[in-house]
Parts: structure tokens; C-alpha cells; sequence
């Protein structure tokens, strides 16, 4: 009786895990690259919010000039600055729109304060790309041109460039980044699913972005409008082979950084993930049935938090109960996700992250257990703001 009790306890995990094992395993192997679509160039639009990113715009100064001398107009919302933001983004030939409004505050209300700043002369294609993000003129032609023959956002292929020299926590939460934007996407995608909207580097179609409801407060924007596209028929399709690259976070920045996301992330995910279940069943509609699978997994910290406890409980119980199947249950689990994360590392993460920082893992997750716990206590900051950068060497 034991080994069955400790057998159900173990299949919601199970169920994580296997979203998470069916995502990151077809993730691994690469699509065969898809031409650029022809025809003339269409019109782009870059949208960037920005908060008292004045020293970000100034070091992206040349990059800006670049795009605009390509035809490319950039608008920068500088939204309820302290520091020369809007002077700044001026400087470099950017449009911009000043916002200010105490009250009403986060990177949702500066879209739609972006978007209703196009609408007078509207462009084919909307990017939107933060602040600290860079793009090539490849990989924006390459999103422009997928978005207005799909006629649906397109969302690139978003990470952290590679910094051998960061901290360990850093470096694992830049990997745990690209199993999250690159190999889980690809394999959502290889799938048939929808992509996941990452907060930068999305491509939408005017027609599109216009009847979006931008303008709220949500710390996972993205998210939420990926699950509004979902349910409207108009799924997002994820393009890797167009990179959208940001810096990697310093220790205080990745943990503001991953704590605000994550938290979202987890309320946006109670609030939907059954609903897409249970719609894409009924409707016999796949993408909001995978949609509200892949909600059900964590932040990968949670999930590998969660196999080591389930591991231990096995443990337990088979030398009380002497009970020993739900322990190799629970260890099978486990085996499986760390060969994925590490398949995920062998394919795409030895540049992110360093060999000799798996030794760091353990004490990652504990520092992410006090994330977790400040968050449930109400005293992690969840607000937008500026997240600090480890400068470029």
C-alpha cells in the first residue's frame, strides 16, 4: 500500500517532467535552416521601452544609428525616467515618446504607449526589443519577412551572450535562460506548438499588435499575450535562426531579473494553465492544449528542486516503509531530467556555461530557495525596473 500511495503522489511530477523531457529531448537536434522569404522589404518599426536605460542607449549609440540610416525606424518610450533617457535616444536618431505617470506603471503601458504613438503612420511589422538588446540587420529582415507571410508574431531566438567569466549563479541562470528561449522553443516547435513570447525580440504584424491589449500592469506581459494569440487561432511561431542578443545579468541584476519573471510566471501560470488544457480538449485545438502543458512547468531550479526532494521522500519511505518503489520512480525521474539538461548543455549551453560550474548546481538552488521564499513572504520586488548588466570586456 505504500508503494502505491508513494507511486500517485509522484505523477504530477511525473507530468512535469515529462512536458519538460518531451520539449528539451526534441529540442536538441536542429531544424533544417527554411530560405528567406522574398519580395520587397516590408516596413519595421522597432519598439523599445525603456526605463532609465540613458547608459544602455548610450553604449547601443552606434547600433542605433545603423538601423535608422537602414530605413528602420526606432521609437523609444523613455516611461517615468530619472536620468536623460529621451535626450540620449534622441541623440541617436531615435523617435521617442516621453511618458510619465506615477500610478500607472510597467513595461505593458509602455508598449501601449509606443503602439499608439505608431498608429499614425503605421509600419508592416512592430519589433519589440528592450533596451539592452541588440539585433543584426539579418535577423531583423529575417523577422520582418517571416511575420508578414505568416501574418503572425514571430519570436526570435532571445540569450544572453556567453560570459566564461561570470559568477557561477550567473552562468547557470544564463543556461537555465537558453534551455527556456532556445532549446525548449525549438522543440515546441519541431512539436507543433506555439512559440512562447520571450519580452524581446518579437515580431508582430501591425494588424496584429493594434488590437492587442498592451497597456497593464502584468510583470509577464509576454506571456500573456502569447496565451491571448493562442486563443484567438493566431499562434506565434518561433525563428531560430534569428538571434536577438542581450548581456548577461550581474549577480544582484540575474537575481532581481529571474525573481520578477518567475514570479509572474508562476501567478500567470495558475491562472491558465488548466483552462488551455481543458479548451485545447475540448476544442481539439493543440496549441492551447501544449500551451497550458508547458505552463505547468516551472522554472527549472523548481523542477530539479522538486525530483531531488521527491528522491529523498523515496528514500525515506523505502527505509521505513520498506516501500522501495516509489524511491527508483522518483530516481528514474530524475536520471531522465538531468540527461536532458545535460543533453541541452552538450548541444547548445558549453559557451553559456562552463564544465567545472555543474559543481556550483547545488548551491544554486539553494540561493533560488531563498528567492522562492522572499517571494512568498511579499519581500522580493516584483516591479519593473532596470535591470543591471555586466559590461562588455
Amino acid at each position: 500500500m505504500a508503494s502505491l500511495l508513494g507511486c500517485v503522489a509522484l505523477i504530477p511530477l511525473a507530468v512535469v517532467d515529462g512536458v519538460f523531457l518531451v520539449e528539451t529531448c526534441l529540442g536538441l537536434v536542429r531544424p533544417r535552416p527554411i530560405g528567406l522569404p522574398g519580395g520587397p522589404r516590408p516596413s519595421i518599426a522597432i519598439l523599445m521601452p525603456a526605463h532609465d536605460e540613458a547608459a544602455t542607449l548610450t553604449a547601443a549609440a552606434a547600433m542605433l544609428h545603423r538601423l535608422v540610416a537602414g530605413g528602420t525606424r526606432v521609437v523609444v518610450v523613455a516611461d517615468n525616467c530619472s536620468d536623460n533617457t529621451a535626450a540620449v535616444a534622441q541623440a541617436a536618431g531615435c523617435e521617442v515618446v516621453v511618458r510619465c505617470d506615477a500610478r500607472l506603471r510597467g513595461k505593458g503601458y509602455a508598449l501601449a504607449a509606443g503602439r499608439d504613438y505608431l498608429a499614425g503612420d503605421p509600419p508592416d511589422i512592430v519589433l519589440v526589443l528592450d533596451a539592452d538588446c541588440s539585433v543584426d540587420d539579418q535577423a531583423l529582415d529575417l523577422l520582418a519577412r517571416r511575420a508578414l507571410v505568416y501574418d503572425r508574431a514571430v519570436q526570435a531566438a532571445y540569450l544572453f551572450r556567453p560570459d566564461p567569466t561570470a559568477p557561477s549563479n550567473v552562468q547557470i541562470s544564463n543556461f537555465a535562460f537558453l534551455v527556456k528561449n532556445l532549446v525548449r522553443q525549438r522543440g515546441g516547435r519541431r512539436l507543433g506548438a506555439a512559440a512562447i513570447l520571450t519580452g524581446s525580440a518579437m515580431a508582430f504584424p501591425w494588424g496584429t499588435i493594434a488590437m492587442l491589449d498592451l497597456a497593464t500592469d502584468n510583470l509577464v506581459e509576454d506571456l500573456s499575450l502569447g496565451i491571448a494569440l493562442v486563443r484567438q487561432g493566431r499562434a506565434p511561431v518561433f525563428e531560430e535562426a534569428a538571434t536577438v542578443w542581450s548581456d548577461a545579468s550581474n549577480p544582484a541584476g540575474t537575481a532581481t531579473q529571474r525573481s520578477r519573471w518567475e514570479h509572474g510566471f508562476l501567478a500567470t501560470a495558475r491562472q491558465f494553465a488548466l483552462p488551455l488544457l481543458v479548451a485545447g480538449i475540448r476544442q481539439r485545438d493543440f496549441k492551447q492544449f501544449w500551451l497550458g502543458a508547458h505552463l505547468l512547468v516551472p522554472p527549472l531550479s523548481i523542477v530539479l528542486t522538486c525530483n531531488l526532494v521527491a528522491v529523498a521522500l523515496g528514500v525515506a519511505l523505502a527505509l521505513l516503509a520498506v516501500a522501495p518503489l516509489p524511491g527508483v520512480a522518483a530516481s528514474a525521474l530524475l536520471l531522465l531530467v538531468a540527461l536532458a539538461v545535460l543533453g541541452a548543455w552538450l548541444s547548445d549551453g558549453r559557451e553559456t556555461m562552463d564544465a567545472r560550474v555543474f559543481a556550483q548546481i547545488p548551491r544554486y538552488l539553494a540561493w533560488k530557495i531563498t528567492i522562492y521564499a522572499r517571494l512568498l513572504t511579499g519581500r522580493q520586488p516584483a516591479e519593473w525596473t532596470r535591470t543591471e548588466r555586466i559590461p562588455r570586456q
